[in-house]
């Protein structure tokens, strides 16, 4: 599990969330096969979008961030809901390119100039439905930038994956700061100062992981917290709200992809029954295969007659 820790400032101007995802992205990285670069830019999105899907109010919830552009990664996608329940993909698992001038992944090259949509379904007729162009396509910055043009929220938002030689994730994270109603510009003033100063998060966790050899998950992020909030005046340092996670989980099953064949039609179905006698469908997720036999193609067949 990878644990979340959930803060309001001693002067009620902002909330806090901040995890170390690293098992979440090293998870994702095992099932989709990625690249270092495609680790990078599908670990950010996933661990931008579990902590959006902590900030949903209802159970039922759920969200869906896209990022689509005109680079070599194509298109990289994450659901996520109230749960802290998240799952992802990267159109081009395969996505490569030279390291940035500071040698640094290219997260932004991989992704070009394209469009960030977010889509939250609250449980009304229809879904918000919010697209910004990218900023940067470096993640953070984009999702940033979404709360500030679609939902008027003003936001901080910090991502990081670091990839291991081997290709492993060696530090993964991500922190959402929002400033709340009431906000006093003294806040403000003192967070754009933290944050002018801070260490990428990925160099953090690895303190943390260095330092803190036998603390628990939750010691950890905690530890995080308070390397991140050292230098804050005392009037705006941060106390612990909650402690919750996410955590990948693919919800896909043989009825979902049942229903996506019923979807194309009685005509390509039945040239599918009669040509190949039997469909493979891969969910695109966890890339879990389910085989559907002539009989069980036909009875989806007549269900659609």
């Amino acid at each position: 599990m990878n644990k979340v820790l959930t803060a309001i400032d001693n002067s009620g101007s902002f909330r806090v969330y901040l995890t170390i995802s690293t098992d979440l992205v090293e998870e994702a990285r095992q099932i989709h096969q990625t690249t270092p670069l495609g680790t990078a830019a599908l670990g950010r999105v996933l661990t931008g979008a579990g902590l959006m899907g902590l900030l949903l109010k209802n159970d039922r919830d759920k969200l869906t961030v896209i990022f689509k552009g005109d680079g070599p990664a194509k298109q990289i996608l994450a659901t996520a809901n109230a749960h802290g329940e998240v799952k992802g993909y990267i159109a081009n698992p395969d996505v490569d390119l030279p390291l940035r001038p500071d040698g640094k992944l290219d997260v932004g090259g991989s992704l070009g100039i394209g469009e960030l949509t977010v889509i939250k379904d609250l449980g009304l007729k229809e879904p918000f439905i919010g697209t910004i162009a990218l900023a940067s396509g470096e993640i953070a910055e984009d999702l940033t930038a979404y709360y500030y043009i679609s939902e008027q929220q003003n936001s901080a938002i910090s991502l990081g994956v670091k990839v291991e030689t081997d290709y492993t994730v060696g530090a993964a994270g991500g922190m959402i700061i929002q400033l709340l109603p009431d906000f006093k510009d003294e806040a403000v003033d003192a967070l754009e100062s933290m944050l002018a100063s801070l260490a990428p998060i990925t160099t953090l966790i690895d303190e943390v992981n260095a330092e803190g050899t036998v603390l628990s998950e939750e010691g950890k992020v905690k530890l995080l917290a308070d390397k991140i909030f050292a230098g804050m005046p005392e009037e705006f340092g941060i106390r612990a709200l909650d402690m919750r996670e996410i955590k990948w989980e693919c919800d896909c099953s043989e009825e979902r992809l049942e229903k996506a064949l019923m979807t194309i039609g009685v005509q390509d179905l039945t040239e599918i029954i009669e040509e190949d006698g039997q469909a493979e469908m891969v969910c695109q997720f966890c890339l879990k295969k389910y085989l559907f036999d002539k009989e069980h193609l036909e009875r989806i067949l007549e269900s659609i007659k």
